[in-house]
């Protein structure tokens, strides 16, 4: 396995302390201690070549996660291998193996341009120039970067300067990349050249991807596999096709009338109306199972003619939000 996890826990340690001057000097001698178990007894291995999505609501630990597994936080128990290595005692060789874009902040130096910022990582990875200048072409041009690369990093768009991070973190050629909000505020175009990238990375260079994301559609996109985090505890581990098939239970039914109708009658009749009438669009909600006859029967009744109808799976964010209902998280 090239990443393996056992039995990890990451607590952190916090001060109770009272209001005031005095009471935050007195807390800092005599202040009550509180244990804040961030991971709880996380176990999990992936494999060369996957496609992971690792997903939780804010505050469910998977941060901290990424964090340990890339040697930033050391763990307070279990343990951690990265390609057999062990992150706390071989950090400058793990660096080496790892790959890491953080959709909020960059690695790139600020007032340098783009080309200058990826000879200095050249330096420090120490990757022989022929190989160095192969790489970047490859990426300037998978990631149409041809434009900014003599700009400094200040002055790119977020789209220009996720796109130049993506490449920074692939220069040196690492067989895992950790992906933390990587489509974040990016426009539609540069999101489909970002999941492009990365999954022709994955399927023709067989680079294992750890994503960190809200964004459903990069993981409906992306990911083949579903690490699911909850209050520091894995809820799921498994296929993302396996957990569509057992927990998406719902699909839905769009609708173009010939004439507006304000849906009452189909409420009257039982069916779920998943938004407020607008005009001649409707859309419906029904069980997985359910066919679409008696919706359709209904609306002939009522005289509603039917122009289009689509039907179509529920929302992947939709599902998860259902999975995290009554425990006040929020996706």
């Amino acid at each position: 396995m090239l990443i393996q996890v056992e039995h990890l826990n990451k607590s952190f340690v916090s001060r109770k302390r009272k209001a005031g001057i005095m009471g935050s000097i007195a807390g800092l001698f005599s202040g009550k201690k509180e244990y804040i178990h961030a991971v709880r007894d996380i176990n999990f291995n992936i494999g060369r070549g996957e496609l992971v999505g690792y997903l939780g609501p804010n505050g469910a630990g998977k941060s901290t996660t990424i964090k340990m597994l890339t040697g930033i936080l050391r763990p307070t128990s279990g343990l951690i291998r990265i390609d057999g290595l062990n992150p706390e005692k071989s950090r400058k060789e793990i660096a080496r193996k790892l790959g890491v874009v953080f959709g909020q902040k960059t690695q790139l130096w600020w007032d340098l341009p783009v080309g200058e910022s990826y000879d200095l990582l050249r330096t420090i990875y120490k990757i022989p120039q022929q190989r160095f200048k192969q790489r970047l072409d490859y990426f300037v041009d998978l990631l149409k970067m041809e434009d900014f690369l003599g700009q400094q990093t200040r002055k790119l768009s977020l789209g220009q300067r996720m796109r130049a991070d993506l490449a920074a973190s692939l220069l040196h050629d690492p067989p895992i990349l950790f992906l933390d909000e990587p489509t974040i505020g990016l426009d539609i175009i540069t999101k489909d050249v970002v999941r492009k990238t990365i999954k022709e990375l994955n399927q023709e260079q067989k680079i294992t991807v750890v994503l960190t994301t809200h964004d459903m559609e990069d993981i409906e996109y992306l990911a083949t596999r579903l690490i699911l985090l909850d209050r520091g505890q894995v809820q799921y581990d498994g296929q993302l096709k396996d957990f569509i098939a057992n927990y998406q239970k719902e699909k839905v039914v769009s609708l173009h009338l010939e004439q507006e109708t304000d849906g009452t009658f189909l409420r009257e009749r039982g069916f779920d109306l998943i938004t407020e009438p607008k005009g001649q669009f409707l859309e419906v909600r029904l069980k997985v199972d359910e066919s679409v006859s008696n919706l359709i029967a209904t609306l002939s009744e009522h005289g509603a003619r039917i122009q289009e109808i689509t039907v179509g799976k529920q929302d992947l964010t939709e599902t998860l939000k259902k999975i995290y209902a009554g425990k006040n998280l929020e996706l």
